[in-house]
């Protein structure tokens, strides 16, 4: 079983995207678990406290250590194998590969921050940072349930055709997918592409790869146009 552990201030977040479709039949089946521990049962002040001003000044507020620290400790003592994931804007770009790379561990504990982020010193104790991309999100929650949701899909037996998940965007080659079609033929003038309709498999998959190369190729050009 794949054990997933999220630290959180708000544990409640998580509740109805995991009682949807593949999280939940994955959990269902007992192929992963998931726990969330609460970061506020691990304050030392009668009010729960698990942030505080920066030093040295300016706007927010930011994740105290100690808290945040604690709870880490009793996500290794619950897990010794767990590998914490600290979901922050200066961490590495998640991939595909990387979520595939998290499959072929015995779990993973997502470390998730609110506020303007966390002390500095945290980072001393988590394995690995991780970023969804350049923008910014009002907590870490988002980020980890993104991240939760593409493990979790690549476990074994959790989808219905393992074929599904090789054949996913960014998987084979890293480029993106192929355009799919479905019935009808003709949709309000558009139609299906020709090929998909010849039963020639050879000429199938050659023009599959050639779409999916040259949306990629695309997309690459738009990132570049965006960001300009």
């Amino acid at each position: 079983m794949f054990h997933a552990q999220i630290l959180t201030l708000f544990p409640e977040f998580f509740d109805t995207p995991l009682s949807c479709s593949i999280p939940k039949r994955a959990i269902a089946a007992g192929i992963v678990d998931v726990d969330c521990i609460q970061l506020r049962d691990f304050a030392t002040d009668k009010h729960s406290k698990v942030d505080d001003a920066p030093y040295g000044g300016g706007p927010g507020m930011l994740m105290k250590p100690g808290p945040v620290v604690a709870a880490i400790r009793e996500a290794r003592k619950r897990q010794p194998d767990t590998h914490v994931v600290m979901l922050t804007p200066s961490g590495i770009s998640f991939t595909q590969a990387k979520a595939l790379e998290y499959t072929e561990k015995s779990g993973i504990t997502l470390l998730c921050g609110r506020y303007e982020g966390f002390d500095e010193r945290i980072c001393d104790y988590v394995d690995e940072e991780i970023s969804l991309g350049d923008y910014v999100l009002s907590g870490g929650e988002p980020a980890a349930l993104c991240v939760l949701d593409s493990v979790i899909r690549l476990l074994p037996d959790v989808l219905g055709s393992p074929e599904s998940a090789v054949l996913d965007s960014f998987t084979e080659e890293g480029i993106l997918d192929w355009p799919h079609y479905t019935r009808p033929e003709e949709f309000e003038g558009k139609h299906v592409p020709d090929v998909l309709l010849s039963g020639n498999h050879a000429k199938i998959e050659k023009w599959r790869h050639e779409q999916a190369i040259l949306r990629s190729r695309k997309a690459d050009l738009d990132g570049v146009k965006h960001d300009g």
